[in-house]
């Protein structure tokens, strides 16, 4: 039997926050697109079970099944901005605060081939 990760088990708040959010958020897609969740699952790929965890935000599902299930219902594009390099304030930062405040000496050269 496969063993269950600890965050799966139990993930902080934000994160099972983010996953209900996001399953409620799909669901909500799916109906106003009048869809069932087998019609869904068929143009994922997945059962309709899977679909259903998604729906719950679930946190064992794979992230797979959901971004097949935004790309089948066409909301797939956001997901480009969710962890962009360029949006990381933080990263940048922190990458700022550790670059050399001056340029690194050059070697000099010399003309012996």
């Amino acid at each position: 039997m496969p063993r269950v990760s600890k965050i799966s088990k139990s993930p902080p708040a934000a994160v099972e926050d983010i996953l209900n959010r996001l399953g409620r958020n799909i669901r909500t897609a799916r109906l106003r697109r009048k869809l069932s969740r087998e019609e869904l699952a068929e143009r994922v790929g997945i059962s309709r079970y899977v679909l259903a965890d998604i729906e719950k935000g679930k946190p064992t599902t794979a992230i797979a099944a959901y971004l097949g299930a935004l790309w089948a219902l066409g909301l797939l594009q956001d997901m480009r901005e969710v962890a962009d390099p360029d949006r990381d304030e933080e990263g940048k930062i922190l990458e700022r605060a550790r670059s050399p405040k001056t340029a690194p000496k050059r070697k000099t050269l010399d003309d012996d081939f």
